[in-house]
């Protein structure tokens, strides 16, 4: 989802030999779905692993390429030093497009520049989620052409020497599989299962193409990648979830047998048909997240783009100014994890937002929270806890719990809308016998805005929590 292009607000068969590059795969473990609890990932070597980061699709390079990679570099490097470790590209982004001149011809020049984003991710241990593509249109003299260019690649048009003459096209003749086939060829060629990718997208947002054909196609195709990425995780992305007929969109896609994530995008947008879309941040992200529970897939469910919008994806949210404090990105983060997703959910806007107002030490608490551990061998349960003042999270695990209290009073609304400060709760409690008691157990608190850890001691079953504002952490242990 360019979001479109106003959320990017950016002014051969595999047994071919593998390509030199400058950067060499190496050792380190590829990412996997947890053969232990298949809900969550962890790295070949069976340590844990759970995502946490953002988009961060592409960059312009009107400042020249070195000066364009130096700013990638720049985003990379502030998302690993404050815990970051996960990072989705678009590799159809103008910057990393290799097929950019004709249909079927890979620019050498680009294929360096993906090679230095591989070296990138290397040096600041981020692992990278590839998208192939993410054009909605590919005839040039289709009006939707010239209303949303970013959306359109005519080069895979006859008229332009390419194999379709539509979208319909592209999807169910053989010349343009064919095509499609060689391109991930060319990738396998260079990157083989290079352990850097946590796994390869084939289209962003697929059902936004101008095309009901896309799930055969997406069928076949994820088996293409199987072949040529073994070793990585392959997957497929719908738009945003903000209407009840993508329901029925979600539940075909995420119980494909070859795709191996259950992906979401839910973004807050007032034009959204879905009311839970225009409320607060915490609770249409954590509703993404249950409707794909819902479904019983049993994969691991990512919220792979989130964020505000202007009505109906007009925009960047006019109100991102404001919220220095990022409390629209700490509901991004946090709400998903807790409410049964795999790891964090995942920021658009990452420069115009994120980067723009130094919100990048929000990944470090979360890090913080979920330090050391193991969400397979845990076998979390997300759950909530009735409370008058709080919408109170739980994840319940063996050993562990997790709980995060959000202030069901303070939201974007609240305090950036109406610019009402939040509150400080004093004195609030928790009662957690709905979700096996306290006996025997050490409690600690972690507030994220203050980055301050606490001994708790409880009362039975019930956690007075220290002052606090927004949102709180409370760790539970055996």
């Amino acid at each position: 989802m360019f979001g479109h292009v106003s959320r990017y607000v950016l002014p051969v068969i595999v047994l071919l030999a593998r390509v030199a590059v400058d950067v060499q795969a190496d050792d380190r473990p590829y990412v996997r779905v947890s053969p232990r609890d298949s809900r969550y990932f962890e790295l070949a070597d069976g340590r844990p692993y759970i995502p946490i980061g953002l988009n961060m699709v592409g960059v312009w390079a009107k400042s020249g390429e070195p000066e364009a990679l130096d700013r990638m570099e720049g985003w990379m490097k502030s998302l690993s030093e404050n815990g970051g470790n996960f990072v989705r590209v678009w590799l159809s982004s103008p910057f990393w497009d290799v097929e950019h001149r004709r249909c079927g011809e890979y620019d050498p020049a680009v294929g360096q520049r993906i090679d230095r984003l591989f070296a990138m991710a290397r040096k600041h241990n981020l692992y990278l989620k590839l998208t192939i593509e993410h054009f909605r249109e590919l005839n040039p003299d289709d009006p939707y052409a010239q209303r949303k260019p970013w959306a359109t690649k005519p080069l895979h048009h006859v008229s332009r020497g390419g194999t379709a003459t539509s979208m319909d096209d592209w999807f169910t003749s053989e010349a343009s599989r064919v095509q499609f086939r060689k391109k991930l060829d060319w990738y396998a060629a260079r990157y083989g299962s290079d352990p850097i990718v946590f796994g390869w997208e084939l289209w962003n947002e697929i059902n936004a193409v101008r095309s009901r054909k896309y799930l055969p196609w997406t069928d076949v195709m994820l088996d293409e990648l199987h072949r040529r990425f073994p070793k990585n995780l392959a997957m497929q992305s719908l738009g945003s979830f903000d209407r009840p007929h993508n329901r029925d969109q979600y539940q075909a896609m995420v119980r494909l047998d070859g795709n191996d994530v259950a992906q979401v995008h839910r973004y807050l947008d007032l034009g959204a048909n879905l009311e839970v879309c225009h409320g607060p941040v915490d609770v249409l992200t954590a509703d993404a997240i249950r409707e794909l529970i819902a479904m019983e897939s049993r994969k691991p469910i990512v919220l792979a783009e989130s964020g505000a919008v202007e009505p109906s994806h007009t925009g960047p949210f006019k109100l991102y100014g404001k919220d220095k404090a990022g409390i629209i990105l700490h509901d991004v983060i946090f709400a998903p994890f807790f409410a049964g997703a795999a790891g964090t959910g995942q920021c658009w806007h990452w420069q115009n937002y994120v980067d723009q107002n130094k919100l990048w030490w929000h990944f470090a608490r979360f890090a913080k929270v979920v330090e050391g551990l193991d969400p397979a061998a845990e076998n979390l349960r997300p759950m909530m806890v009735a409370n008058p003042d709080l919408r109170v999270n739980v994840l319940k695990g063996r050993n562990t719990t997790l709980v995060w209290c959000r202030d069901a009073e303070n939201s974007w609304q609240q305090e950036l809308a109406n610019g009402v400060p939040p509150r400080e709760l004093k004195d609030g409690t928790i009662d957690m016998s709905p979700a096996g008691g306290l006996a025997g157990a050490t409690v600690r608190v972690f507030d994220p805005w203050k980055d301050v850890w606490a001994d708790v001691q409880p009362d039975g079953d019930a956690i007075t929590l220290p002052p606090f504002k927004r949102s709180i952490v409370v760790k539970i242990v055996r």
